[in-house]
């Protein structure tokens, strides 16, 4: 299950219900401040922790059930999520309990070619704190496993003076890129030494941004830690470290390494919340054509408050958030309903005039 193709929500924060919604390879998520757009990346969120068996933490951190539920659990009394993919399906209920835990109720894997031909599927029932997908050994478990643990929420908004991407870290954590940038370093040096066309396609993009910039060094502490060091063009002999780097160049050469990694490196379901975030108008240009070349192969799931970003897509990339009578409502749009409209005006100026719902209201 490499990609989401349909998606179902139900209970969960401002998502009261959403039913057999269907993502495509870009996902551009717009609305008002709180309509709910960083509560469906927060769902991606927690089902990482799923996968990591890290269920029970990632509520207690959450607040416990009823900062998870719908309005709490005095009116709504269970989360469920289906996520349908190409053949492969994964669903599961979670129920509230009084010792204030969020438990499995109902939890199970589908597979549809195998269920037409045998009515194949594994159904874990009875409440378990933790997710069992992984413990049955069935056939289908290990590649839904392996596509849900390929999913990634990516946020790269923490540049102040002690955040991660500007600390040491160990050289070889090289796995892939950490979702804050922690091991930025060690994975531009991998690029660096294994990928070498990624890399130099890497430091061309932030160039373009960023023309003073020359090229990375990957500067060793010792030899249990790096950090991220730069040079500057015109000065090979002074070396700059990543807190002399504005907030927004640093953004942009996250952004700039998680969207242009090798295709085998990158995730097949990538997550950004607000990746405009302090970013220059040009700097906004180049990522979305970030954006669209990853889509050209993975899944992109992007919520964004950027005008100018929006005016970079399709209509159809486009996925409308409103919040309507406390519940948090989704819809695509669509090119032929707005032909008139965008004869005259850009999405953005549609956007900003109401014409596309996604804004304030009473």
């Amino acid at each position: 299950m490499a990609a989401v193709k349909k998606l179902t929500i139900t209970g969960y924060k401002s998502i009261r219900e959403l039913r057999d919604f269907e993502l495509r390879n870009l996902n551009v998520l717009i609305g008002a401040n709180g309509a709910g757009k960083s509560n469906f990346i927060s769902f991606f969120r927690m089902l990482a922790e799923i996968v990591g068996q890290r269920f029970q933490l990632f509520v207690a951190v959450q607040g416990g059930p009823d900062a998870l539920l719908h309005s709490s659990r005095q009116t709504t009394p269970e989360i469920h999520a289906e996520f349908n993919g190409e053949q492969d399906s994964y669903y599961f209920t979670l129920v509230p309990t009084n010792d204030n835990r969020l438990v499995f109720e109902d939890e199970g894997l589908y597979n549809r070619t195998e269920a037409l031909i045998a009515g194949h599927t594994e159904g874990f029932t009875g409440p378990h704190p933790e997710s069992q997908f992984d413990k049955t050994g069935g056939r289908y478990t290990s590649s839904v496993r392996l596509g849900m643990d390929r999913w990634r929420v990516y946020h790269f908004h923490d540049t102040g003076a002690t955040a991660k991407v500007k600390q040491q870290h160990a050289p070889f954590d090289t796995l892939r890129l950490q979702v804050d940038g922690a091991n930025l370093a060690a994975y531009l040096g991998m690029l660096r030494t294994s990928h070498s066309d990624s890399y130099r396609l890497i430091v061309d993009t932030i160039r373009l941004v960023a023309p003073f910039f020359d090229d990375f060094v990957q500067a060793r502490v010792d030899s249990k830690q790096v950090q991220l060091e730069w040079l500057e063009t015109g000065k090979p002999d002074v070396v700059f470290n990543a807190h002399t780097l504005s907030d927004g160049t640093l953004r942009f050469i996250c952004l700039t390494t998680l969207l242009l990694q090798p295709w085998d490196l990158m995730p097949d379901t990538i997550l950004i919340d607000e990746p405009e975030l302090g970013l220059h108008p040009y700097a906004i240009n180049i990522l979305a054509d970030l954006l669209k070349r990853a889509a050209e192969r993975k899944q992109v799931i992007v919520s964004t408050q950027s005008v100018e970003l929006m005016n970079l897509m399709e209509p159809e990339d486009i996925v409308v958030v409103d919040r309507e009578d406390g519940a948090s409502t989704f819809r695509r749009l669509d090119s032929e309903q707005l032909k008139g409209w965008l004869e005259d005006y850009s999405l953005g100026e549609l956007w900003n005039q109401n014409v596309l719902g996604g804004r304030p209201s009473r």
